[in-house]
Parts: structure tokens; C-alpha cells; sequence
């Protein structure tokens, strides 16, 4: 294990300056559908029924939705009205459970008269795929899957601050396309209430490209989209959040299928050690893992490290690090500072 348990911030902050560029608006790129997901199957072994829970953290969370429930109904009748109104609705679904209760919901409403659309690139885990589509397959929900090439864009894999942006326009772009082919009036996607709270640039592309946030819009919050998601018995509902793979790679450096398909392999490696929360953080040579604070314990072995050191280094790294801090979403912007930049700066830039 490498010697130091630090942030390795020097390492991310001389990165971390490179960040305020300017954002290219849509460019419209066209996607096609795709039958399966053997495109981009890099051979990773996924158990279809593996969502898995930890039973104490699954009872700690459902003790903290009591009481969450009755205001979460009456605003989720809100939304069902709403997505009436809509008449036909396209929802952009990762098969996580903002986007998984929205297109749960849309498709008990509209029936046939919506579709979940799921993106494949390079950027999503193959383990997520699966889960995408074993949940719309639970609920028998119709799913298309789209290929976007996201990693095509110059100004997505350079992976600055703005990179979440030409992501979701790359996404909306395609499913503008497919809804005009389809007669789909409308787009939506998994945005809820406190999302509105952070940075993220891939708003701006939803408000360019008209997307509609049915669940921000009836001011479901996260708990209550996990309360609702549980109340209706969806496995999904104490999902760990899954971002793209994107988000592991250390801002400034570049993004490319090997970096994304190294840090895959080794994030299932961890999984496969019993780990269930955690992030392999890509910085270069150097692997930062992350693992939920409750399950570092367990981490902190010679046999584990020596377990977690092996596994890594076989994914590709020459050096490991354990973070102390343990997991914790979005670790990669702490080094940005004063370089990210807020949606309405964005905005005067022209993105």
C-alpha cells in the first residue's frame, strides 16, 4: 500500500487550475439505437440480480424515511398529474432512483405513451447497465438503448469543470433526435429538489434543450424519492448513488476508454472483495481509493490492504493509496476552488 493515507492534493491541485473554459453549445450530434450492449462490453462479470444491500445500512436508512412518506405522497400525485398533462414523455434513465421512480411513475401513467432512454458509452459501468435493465425489466417498463459519443467531443475528454455539460448535451442532442423520428412531445430527466442546491453544469444543458425535471418541479427531495421508491418495493431504493466513470478521473486529465475501462476494472475488483460503497479515484499511476467511512474497518487489515493493493495494481496502477477521509460523492471537486464555475457564469460565457 502506498505510504501516505493523504488527499494527494498536490497532485489534483496542479491540475486544478486549468479549468475556466468556455463551453461550446449544442452541437447536435446524431446517436443511434442499439439492440444491446455488446458494443461496448468489456467482459466484466455482472450478477444480473446483484443490487445487494448491507442490512444494517438498509435499516438504518428506512428508520431515517419515517415520516418522509405522506408529504412525499401528496407531491408525487402532483407529479403524476403533471406527466398526464404531458401526453407522451421520453425520460432520460441511468436505472438510478431519481431517474428510476421518475420513469417508474411516467410509465404508470402514460403507458406506451413513454419510454426510458438509456445511454451506453464508455462512461457507464457495465454492472450499471445491467441494473438499468434488469429494474425496467422488473416493472416491464419499454427501455431503449441509445449510444452516445460523448467521448468523441474534444471538450468533454479534455475533463475540465464543464464536462458534465457536453455529457448531458451529447445525451439531450440524442434524444431530441429520436423523439422527433418518434413522436415523443416531451423529455425529461431524474433532477430532484436538492440537486437545485449544487453545481452542476449538466443542468444548463437540460434547461437549453428544454428539458423538463418532473421531480425538482414538484419539490421531491433524495429522501423522499428513496421513501416513495420504497414504498412502491423498488430493490433500487437505497441504491448507492452510481456516477459515470467520468467523475473518477481527476480533473485535467484526459478521458479515454483504457482510463475508463481501468478504473471499472478495479472498482468490481473492490466489489468483489465485499466492498459496497467506494470509489477508485484515477490519478495517473496512482489509484485513491475511497471507501464508505462504516465499511473501512474492514479495510484496515494487512491482509485487506495487501487484498486491495493486488487487486488495483492487477486493474492497471502502479501505486495505491486509501483515502482516510473514506467515500464521500463529488471528492473530486474539493481541489477546484475558485475554478468551478456557477451555472449563471456559464451562462454569460455563451454555453
Amino acid at each position: 500500500m502506498f505510504g501516505s493515507c493523504a488527499l494527494f492534493q498536490a497532485i489534483a491541485l496542479g491540475r486544478g487550475r486549468q479549468f475556466e473554459a468556455a463551453l461550446a453549445g449544442p452541437n447536435g450530434l446524431p446517436g443511434r439505437r442499439i439492440e444491446n450492449s455488446k458494443r461496448y462490453n468489456r467482459g466484466m462479470a455482472v450478477g444480473v440480480g446483484a443490487i445487494g444491500r448491507d442490512v444494517v445500512k438498509a435499516q438504518k436508512a428506512a428508520q431515517s424515511l419515517e415520516g418522509v412518506a405522506p408529504d412525499a405522497e401528496r407531491k408525487l400525485r402532483a407529479m403524476k398529474t403533471r406527466l398526464e398533462e404531458l401526453g407522451s414523455l421520453m425520460v432520460a434513465y441511468s436505472g438510478g432512483v431519481d431517474s428510476a421512480l421518475l420513469a417508474a411513475t411516467a410509465h404508470s401513467v402514460l403507458g406506451e405513451r413513454m419510454v426510458a432512454v438509456l445511454a451506453d458509452s464508455p462512461s457507464l459501468a457495465r454492472r450499471d447497465l445491467e441494473h438499468a435493465h434488469e429494474f425496467a425489466r422488473t416493472i416491464g417498463m419499454r427501455l431503449e438503448v441509445v449510444a452516445t459519443e460523448e467521448l468523441d467531443r474534444p471538450e468533454y475528454a479534455r475533463n475540465d469543470a464543464s464536462r458534465c455539460f457536453h455529457c448531458k448535451d451529447e445525451l439531450f442532442a440524442v434524444m431530441q433526435k429520436l423523439g422527433a423520428a418518434r413522436g415523443f412531445a416531451h423529455i425529461a430527466y431524474g433532477m430532484n429538489a436538492d440537486d437545485t442546491r449544487d453545481f452542476r453544469p449538466g443542468q444548463l444543458a437540460a434547461e437549453q434543450h428544454d428539458v423538463l425535471a418532473p421531480l425538482a418541479e414538484a419539490g421531491l427531495t433524495k429522501l423522499e424519492v428513496r421513501a416513495l421508491a420504497r414504498a412502491a418495493g423498488y430493490a433500487v431504493w437505497d441504491r448507492p448513488a452510481a456516477p459515470c466513470l467520468s467523475s473518477r478521473v481527476e480533473y485535467g486529465r484526459t478521458v479515454t476508454r483504457e482510463v475508463l475501462e481501468q478504473v471499472e476494472r478495479g472498482e468490481e475488483s473492490l466489489r468483489q472483495l465485499g466492498f459496497r460503497e467506494l470509489r477508485v479515484r484515477h490519478h495517473g499511476e496512482l489509484a485513491r481509493v475511497e471507501i464508505a467511512r462504516g465499511e473501512l474497518p474492514r479495510a484496515l487489515t494487512m491482509e485487506m490492504l495487501d487484498s486491495i493493493t493486488a487487486a488495483l495494481k492487477r486493474a492497471g496502477f502502479k501505486y495505491v493509496t486509501l483515502d482516510c477521509q473514506g467515500f464521500r460523492s463529488g471528492a473530486m471537486n474539493e481541489v477546484l476552488g475558485n475554478a468551478v464555475l456557477p451555472t449563471e457564469m456559464l451562462a454569460r460565457k455563451g454555453a
